[in-house]
């Protein structure tokens, strides 16, 4: 089964799970009706910025539609490409672990996770402007950054490639 044909299963199950038809999904993730329909029968590719979308939506983490494929689950959105690396639940967090590329000269604006999510990012070479939208950091190699998720936040790369680790942390 490829990428698109396991999440757009995971989307669905979860969706059917709380009860949720595809046009409530479609409404709450301000993603077309038609597009969803797609995703979820594994005919169309989804970009980082699409799942985030949908399982904000769903109340869960990112990492519930990629974990456990037979393969690393890798996402690309305008800016950041994304290799889900591990996945660790706790009784009171998920958090997650991605090996993520920022491309040169981007920006990606991310909407709100889920109330209480944080992200941490280390950058191996590069510089990173990362955090909220009114006042991300600037991050460099060795460097480290921590935001809170739940408000609007940016991944920038001015200048060159940014290579770096990403963990998110979801409250249960």
């Amino acid at each position: 089964m490829d990428l698109a044909a396991g999440v757009g299963l995971r989307l669905r199950e979860l969706r059917k799970a709380q009860g949720m038809s595809l046009s409530e999904l479609a409404r709450r993730s301000k993603i077309g009706k038609g597009t969803l329909s797609e995703l979820e029968g594994g005919r169309r590719n989804p970009t980082l910025e699409t799942l985030y979308a949908l399982t904000t939506a769903l109340k869960v983490p990112l990492s519930t539609v990629l974990h456990d494929l037979a393969y690393p689950a890798k996402i690309s959105g305008h800016a950041v490409e994304a290799v889900l690396i591990e996945r660790f639940e706790a009784d009171t967090s998920v958090a997650e672990t991605y090996r993520v590329r920022i491309r040169s000269g981007t920006t990606q604006e991310s909407a709100a996770h889920s109330s209480g999510t944080t992200e941490h990012l280390i950058v191996f070479t590069g510089m990173a402007r990362v955090g909220g939208l009114t006042d991300p950091v600037l991050v460099g190699p060795g460097m480290h950054g921590s935001w809170a998720a739940d408000v609007p936040h940016l991944y920038q790369a001015p200048a060159g490639d940014v290579e770096a680790l990403l963990i998110v942390r979801y409250p249960q």
